[in-house]
């Protein structure tokens, strides 16, 4: 197998939960991925490593500089694990309203974000001008639609309803293995 080498910029105020206290997240990262990572001071960081290794450890890569913290990225080594990041300037085209929809996804005290993470298994990160997922893959496009709903201005209360129905879904698929 050929050595393969990625680029990803993370913020760089991410670049400490990347590295960790005495490199432990970075030398994690690297043992469990099977890959070679090198980070500068401004954000930017390089993956080396046979192509499989570098595609997965890219996403882990992102999702920690998207907010997730290193454990909960780290899930993305599981073959049946995705992350997916909403960019919201795609969505919405003031700070403002950026604003407003990541403070309606995360719901009072943080109780839509909880209740969406829970009905589908997933995590959710709201950081900057973004939402990420990291779900499993036969739950992410449950939880991608409770997002969408919430920026496409859907009550709680009906995002709420919709989240009832798909936990019981989820668990009726996972039950009979599909």
């Amino acid at each position: 197998m050929e050595e393969e080498e990625e680029i990803v910029r993370i913020p760089a105020e991410r670049i400490g939960v990347l590295v960790g206290e005495r490199g432990r997240n970075k030398t994690m990262l690297e043992k469990g991925c099977n890959i070679k990572l090198t980070v500068t001071s401004d954000g930017e960081v390089t993956i080396k490593g046979e192509s499989t290794d570098v595609f997965f450890a890219k996403d882990i890569v992102l999702a920690i500089g998207r907010g997730f913290e290193p454990s909960i990225a780290m899930m993305l080594t599981k073959h049946d694990h995705a992350l997916y990041i909403f960019h919201l300037k795609e969505y919405l085209s003031t700070d403002r309203a950026i604003t407003r929809i990541k403070g309606r996804v995360i719901g009072e005290n943080g109780r839509m974000k909880e209740e969406i993470e829970n009905a589908t298994g997933s995590f959710i990160s709201v950081y900057g001008n973004t939402i990420g997922i990291i779900s499993r893959i036969d739950s992410m496009e449950y939880a991608k639609k409770a997002i969408e709903m919430l920026i496409g201005g859907a009550k709680h209360s009906t995002v709420y309803a919709y989240l009832a129905k798909v936990k019981r879904r989820i668990f009726e698929e996972r039950i009979r293995g599909l």
